[in-house]
């Protein structure tokens, strides 16, 4: 019987290896702008949760909206999943705004926290003016449908339509309020948690997710594939964070890193221009213009505003190099300042500059360019003050008399010397070229001593 007793952790083991596993469900944050880094880390979660089959996907939301394609990709996963997907506005005070709505509406269920609101979802133009919006571009690749008209007025009615549109369909596919959503899209209408339960936009009001779990035990979701029945009591968590590549698209997507990748990118290669080195500045200049160039690609940029800042720069170093009574640094400043702010058209606060940064940067270039690079230009032409450069102009005394050759005593030290005009012992003499060790001199005239 003894030995029965020793074994005991033996048969624990196999009846937790014969126990079915505890299912889980998968938790994936959305907090702050929805950009191409959201986007990307979104839909490859979503599309392994189709091979690894979680009981549901949990996404809690928080969102001032985004780029129109980095939406419409997300919600296209969301529609191809055969995995219930739901969408929970929280903590209170979280909103879902712009971009958000239409994830919202897009979920097999739409829950919300007290305290949180949604709505706002009319479309913004993201691109300059003449150029088609990113829905735009999307509709004429999908539907094959001709460019739009170069009327801003025409392009508008025809993105609000679309959106409009696009909204409407996702309410009718989940059975919610559509006459809402068109109000959402064309006069920017929002709700609070409460009042979207009343109007039929969301299916659930929960106070946190473990109140969100409760409810959604015996649910049915009409899925594509039929229609299945949550079962979530007893569902462990299990939080899906960005992987190192999603967080760095997540980082330099930020607006206000690519504006500081693309001065530092700048600032460094006019260091190293200015200034050669161990090329340090230059190599990381241009790292981060790259890096900044692949910012711009994935974020609405105006070619307008990188061209105001570009002059503003070049102007600002033109005042450095060749002052010009702040002629040229006042209209540099001024460039910088309009080319920051027009820097990404759009409206939307989340994808532009913060003016803090702005301001700070511009502070910085005018005094790095008109200080530091002014010091870099006046130290080279600054005369030597070393090596062979240096001894021209000194003054020194024959040793010996030079007639054509001798010796000559210059900054303490005998130098071969010779001169095209003959000069006696213990004169003065200055050096007027440096052949090798051998000096050229020619005897110091009265003016001169």
């Amino acid at each position: 019987m003894e030995w029965k007793k020793g074994w005991w952790w033996l048969w624990l083991l196999l009846f937790s290896a014969m126990a079915p596993a505890q299912e889980r469900y998968w938790q994936l944050d959305i907090k702050g702008a929805i950009g191409p880094g959201i986007s990307d880390y979104l839909v490859t979660e979503l599309n392994r949760a189709q091979v690894e089959r979680p009981a549901l996907i949990l996404m809690t939301m928080d969102t001032p909206g985004g780029l129109y394609s980095a939406t419409r990709d997300i919600i296209s996963a969301m529609l191809e999943s055969s995995v219930p997907v739901v969408v929970y506005v929280s903590p209170g005070g979280a909103r879902a705004a712009s971009a958000g709505t239409y994830i919202l509406y897009a979920s097999h269920v739409a829950a919300m926290a007290p305290g949180t609101h949604l709505g706002a979802a009319t479309p913004v133009q993201m691109m300059p003016t003449g150029t088609p919006s990113p829905g735009e571009q999307d509709k004429d690749e999908h539907d094959g449908e001709a460019s739009p008209s170069p009327d801003g007025s025409a392009m508008e009615r025809k993105s609000l339509n679309d959106a409009i549109a696009y909204l409407r369909s996702l309410a009718q596919l989940r059975g919610r309020n559509v006459e809402w959503a068109e109000q959402a899209v064309r006069d920017a209408a929002t709700l609070t948690g409460s009042e979207a339960l009343e109007q039929n936009v969301i299916e659930l009001l929960a106070s946190d997710i473990p109140d969100l779990l409760q409810q959604l035990d015996g649910r049915e979701i009409a899925l594509k594939d039929g229609v299945v029945t949550l079962v979530t009591a007893g569902l462990i968590a299990e939080q899906r964070q960005p992987d190192w590549r999603q967080q760095f698209i997540i980082i330099i997507s930020n607006p206000n890193i690519a504006y500081l990748l693309m001065l530092v990118g700048v600032y460094g290669l006019l260091l190293e221009f200015y200034s050669p080195g161990f090329g340090v500045s230059g190599v990381i200049g241009a790292i981060c213009l790259l890096l900044a160039m692949l910012s711009l690609q994935m974020l609405p940029f105006n070619t307008v505003g990188l061209g105001l800042l570009a002059l503003g720069l070049a102007l600002m170093v033109a005042e450095g190099l060749s002052p010009s009574f702040g002629i040229l640094g006042g209209g540099g400043l001024v460039a910088f300042v309009l080319g920051s702010v027009l820097l990404f058209d759009t409206p939307d606060e989340a994808f532009r500059v913060a003016w803090p940064f702005i301001a700070a940067f511009t502070v910085f270039s005018l005094t790095l360019i008109l200080v530091v690079v002014r010091m870099i230009v006046k130290q080279r032409r600054a005369a030597p003050v070393s090596g062979a450069g240096a001894m021209i102009g000194e003054q020194g005394i024959t040793l010996t008399a030079l007639d054509p050759a001798g010796t000559v005593l210059v900054q303490g030290e005998r130098w071969q010397a010779q001169s095209q005009t003959a000069v006696a012992a213990n004169r003065p003499v200055i050096v007027v070229a440096v052949r090798d060790l051998e000096l050229e001199v020619e005897p110091v005239k009265e003016t001169q001593a």
